[in-house]
């Protein structure tokens, strides 16, 4: 098989796994707080022979930061999260962060995302409200109030931008550098009775699927054409009889 085949083959491959986080960012379009995967392409060099080929990898994976839009629900317990901070949740594999502001609150007073898991203050600690405390207004700073009592106080993060993101759930990631609890909450806070939704532009996504697709066929063809050639070769070179 000649190296041209294979270069085909490697295209399919990177193309594959790019139409598959494509496909999934489509999926979530109306996700609230979900982040996009974009993949990063490279090539590898392989020597065949005297000549340098150039093969596609099948790139390396990453969760987009950007932000989403931002839209209003009215309802108390929604938030959206400003600038670059994360909201903290406590799951069995540790802590995760998400932009996901669907908090709910348990018939205990239970303060816990839309999946149920327990949302944590800034120092790591679950949050309790008070369920017949009254109703509940959340400042710009994450503080929580019922009445005229602060209850409690949502935790903000930062995450490095050297940190490498691994999803977790649909909206959640969990980081491989510590989060860094956020300082300037002026900048950086929540708006209450808001959501951030998915940080998927659907027209780009579906562009690429398109253009995705066009690239495998035409890397099909390249496959066919190939060993098109391969086989008139060994008809032509081989021993005849």
């Amino acid at each position: 098989m000649t190296s041209s085949i294979y270069v085909a083959l490697s295209a399919q491959m990177a193309l594959q796994r790019r139409m598959e986080t494509v496909a999934n960012n489509v999926a979530n379009l109306n996700t609230a707080g979900f982040r996009a995967e974009e993949v990063r392409f490279e090539t590898v060099l392989s020597k065949m022979g005297s000549r340098e080929v150039s093969y596609a990898d099948s790139g390396e994976s990453y969760i987009s930061r950007r932000a989403g839009s931002v839209a209003p629900t009215g309802n108390p317990l929604d938030v959206a999260v400003s600038g670059d901070a994360w909201l903290s949740v406590s799951t069995p594999d540790g802590v995760a962060y998400t932009r996901d502001g669907r908090l709910q609150m348990t018939e205990a007073g239970d303060l816990v995302s839309v999946d149920g898991k327990p949302i944590l203050d800034a120092g790591g600690a679950p949050i309790a409200l008070d369920p017949n405390g009254g109703p509940v207004h959340i400042g710009a700073d994450g503080s929580i109030v019922q009445g005229t009592i602060q209850v409690g106080a949502l935790g903000l993060f930062n995450l490095p931008d050297t940190t490498r993101l691994q999803r977790y759930g649909e909206t959640a990631v969990m980081s491989s550098e510590a989060a860094l609890p956020v300082e300037d909450l002026a900048a950086q806070g929540v708006r209450q009775g808001f959501l951030e939704g998915a940080n998927v532009d659907p027209v780009m996504e579906m562009t690429k699927l398109i253009t995705i697709s066009r690239t495998f066929d035409s890397a099909a063809s390249a496959i066919r054409e190939g060993e098109d050639v391969l086989a008139q070769a060994i008809r032509s070179l081989g021993p005849s009889s």
